[in-house]
Order: structure tokens, then C-alpha cells, then sequence
């Protein structure tokens, strides 16, 4: 069983390496003509603008659920809390490299159909290796998973953790 959460955890780190490299990779790509980053500028300021509304509104609602889950155990609420504040990390990391990879697409494309449609794959890949929800995923998710196996290992008795892993997955996932 020990090796199964090593394994865990290790798939999650290799998926966030992997991000990581695929996240350097599409910001080299060039950038295009002086209009075009004018034009993606603009684009990146309002994507900005929307995330910090949105992601104020749901730091509101994620601070309500938690002091609720402090009702079911501070461990509940910790681990709700590291699983929101986790997806929320991903949110923004995949927003932004969607975001600014829009423009890098769009020279590629210019260029070669192959060549677009490489980079838009690779700036879709980093929010995928990174969230680990219902649709198999890999990331920050799977490390957070092994870390709760393990408590449930080491206790021998179903953790708090899970139930708010599953509870801020469905919540803010």
C-alpha cells in the first residue's frame, strides 16, 4: 500500500514538472507582430480582471464552507481548505497560460496549421496535468490525494481529509 501512495504522488509531481516545462515551452514561442500584442495586452487585462472578481466571490463563498466544515473538525476544514486554495492555483495558472498562449497560437498558425495547433494543445495540457477531478487528471490533486491516503493508512480509520477533498472538489473544482 506504501508504494501505491508513493506512486501517487510521484504521478502528480511528474504531471506538474510536465506542466511546468510545457508552460516554458509555449512562452518562447513568438509573440507576433507589435498589433497582435497589442491586441492579446487587452485580451490579458480583462481575463485578469475577470479572474479577480470571480476569484474574490469564491474566496467569500470558500471561507463560509470552511468555517461550516469547522463544524465537522478542524481537520475537515484544512483540508477543504487546501483543496480549494489548490484548485484555485490551477485556475489561475491555466487561465493565464490560455491567456497568453491565445497570440503565440495565433503566429504559430500563421505559419503552419501544425504549428498552431501544437502550441494550442501544449497551453491546454498545463490545466490538465494539473487538476485531478472526475475527468482523470493528474497534478496538484493527485498529490493532495496521496497525502490523505496516507493519513487514512497510517489511522487506519477513514480522515476528515477525504471527505473535504471530495466536498472542495465538487465545490470549486
Amino acid at each position: 500500500m506504501q508504494e501505491l501512495l508513493w506512486g501517487i504522488m510521484a504521478c502528480g509531481l511528474i504531471s506538474i514538472l510536465y506542466a511546468i516545462f510545457t508552460i516554458q515551452s509555449v512562452m518562447r514561442a513568438d509573440t507576433g507582430t507589435p498589433r497582435m500584442q497589442e491586441i492579446a495586452e487587452a485580451i490579458r487585462e480583462g481575463a485578469q480582471a475577470y479572474l479577480n472578481r470571480q476569484y474574490t466571490y469564491i474566496a467569500i463563498v470558500g471561507v463560509i464552507i470552511a468555517a461550516a466544515a469547522l463544524y465537522l473538525g478542524w481537520p475537515v476544514a484544512v483540508g477543504f481548505i487546501i483543496g480549494a486554495v489548490l484548485s484555485g492555483v490551477t485556475g489561475y495558472i491555466g487561465m493565464n497560460v490560455s491567456v497568453r498562449a491565445n497570440v503565440r497560437t495565433a503566429q504559430a498558425a500563421a505559419q503552419s496549421l501544425a504549428d498552431g495547433l501544437d502550441i494550442a494543445f501544449k497551453s491546454g495540457a498545463v490545466t490538465g496535468m494539473l487538476v485531478a477531478e472526475d475527468d482523470g487528471g493528474l497534478g496538484m490533486g493527485h498529490v493532495e490525494a496521496g497525502i490523505v491516503l496516507e493519513e487514512i493508512g497510517r489511522n487506519l480509520t477513514p480522515s476528515p481529509f477525504l471527505t473535504s477533498s471530495v466536498l472542495a472538489a465538487t465545490a470549486l473544482g
